[in-house]
């Protein structure tokens, strides 16, 4: 049986998974992350063939706090 710390670590975990996590304005963290990965996109020209890089750099950012050029304004 598992105790009620370990059900809150699990819940928390698929939360994460899912992007149910709110970020500091309520947003999703899936939301503002899938929202950098289409503004590194666009700062890209929107050349198709690097969503990983983009998804995965937009996590860095958010992670490390970095504020995209659109949130600075």
């Amino acid at each position: 049986m598992r105790s009620k710390s370990n059900r809150n670590v699990s819940t928390e975990a698929e939360a994460v998974r899912a992007g149910t996590t709110e970020g500091p304005d309520g947003s999703s963290a899936h939301e503002e992350i899938r929202g950098r990965a289409y503004e590194i996109f666009l700062e890209r020209g929107g050349q198709p063939g690097f969503e990983m890089d983009d998804w995965l750099q937009a996590e860095r950012e958010r992670k490390g706090g970095v504020l995209s050029r659109a949130q600075a304004v």
